[in-house]
This record gives C-alpha cells, sequence and structure tokens, in this order.
C-alpha cells in the first residue's frame, strides 16, 4: 500500500514537471508572446489627414493607412488601437512610449531616420500647390515669395517652404502661416486669410473635393510613404516589414487603392 501511494506521487509529480514545460507558449506577463510582439500596440496617426487617417463622426477612425494597419495586425496576431496625436509632437510622443509606431502616411526624411527607424515604403507622393478657384496665382508667384502660403506644422510641405523659399531668401519667415492640421489650412485659403497651401497631393485632392478651391502644380518631391518605429523595437519593425510584404502582394492592397483613390500612388 506504502509502495503505490509513492509511485503514485512519483507519477504526480512528473506529471507536475510536464505541465510546467508547456507553460513556455502562453502569453508573458508583460503582455508579450513568444516572439516578442505585444498583444496590443498603439498606433499614433493624424486624424485629420484623408485619404490616410481620418476621424468618422462617431470617433472612429478610418483611411487607407488605418485599415492597411489592421490588416496587417489580423495576419501578425495581435491588436492594434489607434490615437490621434499633433503632427509637430508624433515623434516625440513615440520616443516617449505614448504609442508604439507612427503609421499615417509619414514621409521619410534623414532628419526624422536619426530618430526613428522607418519600415521598407509603401508608397510615393509628391507635394501640391492649392489656391482659390478664381486666384491668378502662378507658381512663378510661389518661387519669388509674393504670396502668403499656408501648411501644416511639422509637414513636410512646410520643410519645403522653409526650404526652398525661406531659407534661400525668397520669402520672408512671416509669409508662412503654420496650422495644426491642413483642413484649418484649407478653411484660411477659403477665407482669404492666406493666398496658397503646400500639402502633400492626395489629401489635398481629397480635402478640397467640394471646395472653391483648386490645384495649380505638383511639386516633384518624390517623397516615400514609411511606418515609423523606436530603434530598439527591431521585432516589430520585422514584423511590420513582413506585414507590407504580404499586403502589397494581396489582392486587397489594390482594393484599398481603388477605395481610397489612390491606384495612381
Amino acid at each position: 500500500m506504502q509502495r503505490n501511494l509513492l509511485g503514485l506521487l512519483v507519477l504526480l509529480l512528473a506529471g507536475c514537471v510536464l505541465l510546467a514545460g508547456c507553460t513556455g507558449s502562453t502569453p508573458a506577463t508583460n503582455g508579450t508572446n513568444q516572439t516578442g510582439l505585444k498583444a496590443k500596440y498603439i498606433i499614433g496617426l493624424d486624424g485629420a489627414y484623408p485619404p490616410y487617417s481620418y476621424a468618422e463622426k462617431d470617433g472612429s477612425f478610418v483611411g487607407f493607412d488605418v485599415d492597411s494597419a489592421r490588416w496587417i495586425a489580423n495576419k501578425s496576431g495581435f491588436e492594434v488601437e489607434f490615437q490621434a496625436v499633433a503632427w509637430d509632437g508624433i515623434i516625440p510622443a513615440l520616443l516617449a512610449k505614448k504609442i508604439d509606431m507612427v503609421y499615417s502616411g509619414m514621409t521619410i526624411t534623414p532628419e526624422r531616420a536619426a530618430q526613428v527607424s522607418f519600415s521598407k515604403p509603401y508608397l510615393k507622393i509628391n507635394q501640391s500647390v492649392a489656391v482659390r478657384s478664381d486666384s491668378t496665382i502662378t507658381m512663378d508667384d510661389i518661387m519669388a515669395g509674393k504670396v502668403v502660403i499656408g501648411s501644416q506644422r511639422g509637414t513636410t510641405g512646410e520643410m519645403w517652404v522653409q526650404k526652398e523659399l525661406i531659407e534661400k531668401g525668397k520669402m520672408p519667415a512671416t509669409n508662412l502661416k503654420s496650422f495644426d492640421n491642413f483642413p484649418l489650412a484649407i478653411t484660411a485659403l477659403t477665407n482669404k486669410q492666406v493666398d496658397a497651401t503646400v500639402y502633400d497631393k492626395p489629401p489635398t485632392v481629397d480635402i478640397i473635393r467640394d471646395k472653391d478651391v483648386k490645384i495649380i502644380t505638383e511639386i516633384d518631391t518624390n517623397e516615400q510613404y514609411g511606418i515609423a518605429i523606436r530603434k530598439e523595437d527591431t521585432q516589430l519593425l520585422e514584423t511590420m516589414n513582413k506585414g507590407l510584404d504580404m499586403l502589397m502582394k494581396d489582392p486587397y492592397w489594390n482594393e484599398l487603392k481603388a477605395k481610397y483613390k489612390l491606384e495612381s500612388v
């Protein structure tokens, strides 16, 4: 009887060891799984940046980048939450770990790449200049610094104005008016507070669709969009690159581009 009891105890102990060995496949207490990925990532975005990322009336976010991020997350086995952040503070928010990545039409630039890692490029775009429909302003007027230009603070459109017009002495710095988001710049344009705007072409086309505004030229800046990730988050960067590869090979990619009228991008 004592032998049988001892044998039973040995079997029970062995079973516990085996069960303990199986726990390695369960998520860690810090919210990561066996691949090192978290169960949920917070994506920072511009909440007024159609067709890439913008808020519906109910507060939910939609857009080309939003749908793309959800697709990649679903295929990669994690969830995503979207958080609107002021564009000129979005990289500081990423570095402060308030968000986990920026997936919202961010142009890859040397200045930004010095602070964060970028995924492989997923879209190419140019800047555009918009004026009121009845305006006679030309690109020659823009390059001569004769007009007041509105743009969104911290964007490559604003950077272009600073580099090509202000730093070269063609336009006084006071002729550049910066706004928290581009719809505010367009409102200033229609209200005659500025004479022109400089901004990414696809969002400009989208935002002025029902406005008395026209695009007079496209500036060939040949920019590339990428997902911004903290430099130490190498596993997440690898995962997002793989996700972009899968997405761009899937029919859903072209469906998204058609949905958001980005077929030519």
